[in-house]
């Protein structure tokens, strides 16, 4: 092969700096998705300058029967979260909070808002800010839910004179501070929990409100049950009320901040806030822990894990040690040369090795160069990936993929390999002499860069036992975690390496000859078919638009491709139009490529609670969590398009329809959670079971903690894990 390799991929990576990790890439002041039109709103009355007031707010545009959430979301949901970039001697204050509202949902309850609202946040400016202009840029993520919930990200950015005045959103700020519960002292009110209760006295609040309901929205979660049924009455000019204590309680604070308003009053009502002191003691608080106890307890002891074997259908991450987790990335990297999506590329170096088969030295050097690109590209993702994380991302293995504009930058990469390769055009008549022959005189590049190129489609495939290896990983030291990302590449590396060192492996290769050409030809379908593979995962993520508009750019491409490679007018007149054409088309439409699009899952999505039938339904955390409080089995499919192993196994075990007969006897609900566009919610619920990315497959039984399946199942695992009850 060619330079080609080290020209495409600097053009992917230059490609790739274009958008942001938000799931709505949209820049400026305004992010719009289906659910919600998000603005950053500025109130700056009297410029930038230091004591003077200074606003900013998100202000949120729900569609119809859809919300978001306050600071305590109650029994589900998120809050709202902004993090600023702002220059040196300017700080963001907190969000003041407008008062919610109440979200019945069955025997649960949200609290939130719905229609309009805009969360101000005040700046303060110090003297050490200097310039005409404060340049603003937020990352902002929501919730936003109706029956199910979808997770939505921007990144917004303003710039705001220095001198003179913003006022043209002043109304919206007006009354959103009018919606903010006004603090007052708890003077004699005063909260006494009991066994399964708290009970609350309250005094001083609006003469107006007397003898009406009330809501109470607690801004510390978890203290009671939002959902459940409560009473509240008037004695006079004092409120009392009857409030369930969550059994999921793990604070005892000695005082509570309490938002009280109207019941029923709707959008931008006036509530009333204050902090409330505690009467005598609480009740034993529950002892819940976030992390699995298996995972906590291995985590505590690795590297010297004592755990069970690692290859358990159902063990999590917790329950194998380091040199466990060491040795199923090992295994794992080793299985992921089988997988589709790589076999074109490893196909390539094949035909490298035969071509100079009586090489020995050069076999060697190859075989070392090709490994070095491969254990890099896994330390740098490793190594992104936990970077990331610290710095508070939700992201999990595969995470590039996750991101339209990287499959798309794929997909232009292997279009052009694929034509290349059937002959359509030689890099030889297209490049100077001088590039075109670079890789003569410096192999070691080129097989370095196949690592490379092999890493960036093999790493989103887990194979077997590197789920819980790489689950493990995510929560040691950076050190460990990054032997583990090691391992991977090693086991990747290893079968080139070993054939590299061994020269009976050179003497089973056919001599060179005509069939290379014609192995060279052939190679361009499977190439071409992960083309294919990718424009279907392009299209999970941003609908049939984005797909088509990137078909249409691989067309001009390979037109493009054909003409550059003749000569005379065709070369210097068709060339430069069909260029043109691309980079308009790009130009006019390439938004379509990279920016997501909030579908449902192409599973059952219905309204209603999901039932055990033979359905795979949508799964979001309020379902689960609906679920699980109701005493339902549930089985959770965590997947993702760009995962070929989860498009194996949903074709075959998960749709088995003698499993799936079984599974509904048994009354179990059957959820599907897709993870191929970035979703926090999904990252988070893998987390709590001790994964790191898909397949993951967990049995969620009443009153016990999650099993977890292998990532190759069989149906009669499946049912073997349900029938230890």
């Amino acid at each position: 092969m060619r330079h080609w390799i080290v020209r495409l991929l600097f053009a992917l990576l230059s490609t790739l700096s274009w958008p942001t990790w938000a799931l709505d890439l949209t820049g400026g002041g305004v992010v719009k998705t289906a659910q919600v039109r998000a603005e950053l709103l500025v109130h700056a009355p009297e410029g930038v300058a230091v004591g003077k007031p200074l606003w900013l707010g998100l202000q949120l545009q729900h569609a119809p029967h859809w919300h978001s959430y306050w600071k305590n979301a109650g029994d589900s949901g998120l809050p709202t979260e902004l993090r600023w970039t702002l220059p040196a001697g300017v700080t963001a204050g907190e969000i003041a909070w407008p008062t919610p509202r109440k979200f019945p949902l069955g025997e649960l309850a949200n609290y939130g808002y719905d229609g309009t609202v805009l969360l101000p946040v005040p700046l303060q400016v110090s003297p050490g800010f200097q310039g005409d202009a404060l340049v603003v840029n937020l990352q902002a993520s929501w919730l936003v839910c109706r029956q199910e919930c979808i997770p939505e990200q921007g990144s917004f950015q303003v710039r705001i004179a220095a001198q003179g005045s913003t006022t043209q959103h002043a109304g919206l700020f007006q009354q959103a501070w009018d919606a903010a519960p006004r603090t007052q002292a708890a003077a004699a009110s005063r909260l006494r929990p009991d066994a399964k209760t708290l009970r609350v006295s309250l005094d001083g609040l609006p003469a107006g409100w007397r003898g009406k309901s009330l809501e109470i929205f607690p801004e510390s979660a978890g203290l009671i049950a939002p959902g459940a049924a409560w009473t509240q009455g008037w004695n006079g000019t004092q409120w009392s009320a009857s409030l369930p204590l969550s059994p999921d309680r793990v604070e005892g604070p000695r005082q509570v901040p309490l938002v009280l308003a109207l019941a029923g009053a709707g959008e931008q009502q006036a509530g009333v806030r204050m902090e409330v002191p505690v009467e005598g003691e609480w009740p034993a608080a529950a002892q819940r822990s976030e992390i699995p106890p298996a995972l906590k307890q291995a985590l505590a002891q690795a590297p010297q894990g004592t755990g069970t074997s690692g290859a358990s259908s159902s063990g999590t991450a917790g329950d194998i040690g380091l040199w466990a987790a060491l040795l199923g990335a090992l295994a794992g990297g080793l299985i992921l040369n089988l997988m589709p999506c790589v076999f074109p590329v490893l196909a390539i170096k094949v035909m490298a090795f035969a071509r100079h088969a009586d090489d020995r030295r050069a076999h060697r050097r190859a075989g070392l160069a090709y490994t070095a690109g491969v254990l890099l590209s896994f330390l740098a993702l490793g190594g992104l990936l936990l970077a990331l994380r610290a710095a508070g991302e939700q992201l999990g293995w595969g995470f590039q993929l996750q991101n339209p504009a990287v499959v798309a930058g794929l997909a232009l990469l292997f279009t052009v390999i694929g034509l290349n390769l059937a002959g359509l055009f030689d890099f030889g008549r297209v490049l100077p002499a001088s590039l075109a022959g670079l890789q003569l005189r410096h192999p070691l590049a080129d097989a370095f860069l196949t690592g490379v190129l092999a890493v960036a489609v093999a790493s989103p495939c887990t194979a077997p036992f590197m789920g819980a290896s790489l689950g493990l990983a995510i929560g040691l030291p950076t050190a460990q975690a990054l032997a583990v990302f090691v391992a991977i590449g090693i086991g990747m590396a290893l079968p080139y390496l070993a054939a590299s060192f061994f020269p009976w492996v050179a003497h089973a290769l056919p001599r060179p000859g005509a069939w290379m050409e014609t192995l060279r030809q052939f190679m361009a379908f499977p190439m071409l078919a992960t083309v294919v593979w990718l424009l279907w995962v392009l299209g999970q993520q941003t609908g049939i638009d984005g797909a088509a508009t990137l078909l249409l750019a691989l067309l001009l491409l390979a037109w493009l491709s054909w003409a550059v490679n003749r000569r005379g007018k065709v070369r210097r007149l068709l060339a430069p139009l069909l260029l043109a054409g691309l980079l308009g088309w790009l130009w006019q439409a390439g938004g379509r490529i990279w920016t997501p699009v909030n579908e449902p899952a192409q599973v059952t999505t219905t309204s209603a609670l999901p039932t055990a039938d033979r359905s795979w339904h949508a799964w979001t955390p309020e379902r689960m969590a609906q679920l699980q409080a109701a005493g339902q089995p549930v089985l959770v499919d965590y997947t993702a398009a760009w995962c070929v192993t989860c498009q194996y196994n949903k074709g075959t075990v998960l749709s088995d329809r003698g499993l799936l007969d079984h599974l509904a006897s048994a009354r179990v609900v059957l959820l599907r959670a897709d993870w191929t566009r970035r979703d926090p919610a999904v990252t988070q619920a893998l987390a709590a079971v001790g994964r790191n990315g898909v397949p993951t497959y967990a049995l969620y039984l009443p009153g016990k903690e999650p099993r977890l399946l292998s990532e190759l199942p069989s149906s009669a695992e499946v049912i073997e894990a349900l029938g230890r009850r």
